[in-house]
């Protein structure tokens, strides 16, 4: 039934697509860092409108075989945003958050392509946990069948041997591996963000320490809508989604040679940041 309704609303968007907004900004990753919390924190302001579908659309990571079409049949009504405008005197913004499209090596060209202009939200958290807790996660929804996380970690190097080069030679091709067993690589953080800036632009990138929203959301926020140019409107609920509890506790073996990995990665965030990591206060 749900595949079913997506298939009709799809459908619905694909023949009305002119009439659609397109987005304005995207929170574009890091994958396990506080997107779908920060996502369902801003999709409750009366200017931001959400996609029609679903939170994340994917188009510039694992569906880019599709026209801008099928991306913009995602999004609500000109007409929507238009009534929200003249309501509040200001305008309407749609975005949407997949947060692959950070780590993907061509995410940033096809996104700068088709939409020139965008704002880019980016989250950081403690990449030792979150490489646990993707593990946890790519465990729980079965794309990951090795349990033991120090394993999968002495596996990744093997697993995603070639698959960058792959998608950049061939655009539609789809890498299971790098998508869901990146463990150690989506956290050098610097990398993906120094990539995006090459084609975006720094002033159209803003990076959040995760550690600090969960810990005092409202400034964050506030900074959010600053970025974005909206005003506060009203009191926004900040609640913890997609929390993947451990299957075991981490070795000190394991986290102290992933705290050395990511060290310098972790020196490189402060640029971005404008201070020092929380995770290395």
């Amino acid at each position: 039934m749900k595949r079913s309704a997506h298939a009709v609303s799809l459908t619905t968007g694909m023949l009305t697509t002119r009439a659609r907004i397109l987005p304005s900004f995207l929170i574009v990753g890091a994958q396990r860092c506080g997107t779908t919390s920060l996502y369902r924190a801003l999709s409750r302001h009366p200017l931001i409108v959400k996609p029609v579908l679903r939170k994340g659309v994917h188009y510039f990571d694992v569906s880019y075989d599709h026209d801008m079409s099928w991306y913009q049949a995602h999004f609500p009504l000109k007409a929507t945003a238009q009534r929200l405008q003249r309501r509040y005197g200001q305008r309407t913004q749609a975005f949407e958050s997949s947060p692959y499209y950070l780590f993907h090596p061509l995410a940033a060209a096809r996104i700068a392509w088709n939409l020139p202009g965008v704002k880019l939200i980016a989250l950081v958290r403690d990449p030792v946990e979150r490489a646990a807790s993707a593990h946890a996660h790519e465990l729980a929804r079965g794309f990951e069948t090795e349990p033991s996380f120090e394993r999968a970690l002495d596996m990744e190097s093997a697993r995603l041997a070639g698959e960058a080069e792959r998608l950049r030679e061939s655009p539609h091709y789809l890498s299971h591996a790098h998508r869901h067993h990146a463990y150690v690589a989506r956290g050098r953080y610097a990398e993906q963000l120094n990539r995006m800036e090459l084609l975006v632009g720094r002033d159209r990138i803003l990076v959040l320490d995760s550690g600090s929203f969960f810990r005092e959301p409202d400034p964050v926020y506030d900074r959010v809508l600053e970025f974005l140019g909206l005003p506060r409107m009203g009191d926004p609920v900040f609640e913890v989604h997609n929390a993947q509890p451990r299957t075991s506790e981490m070795p000190l073996s394991v986290r102290q040679r992933l705290g050395a990995h990511f060290a310098p990665w972790d020196a490189l965030l402060q640029q971005w940041l404008g201070t020092e990591p929380s995770w290395r206060r």
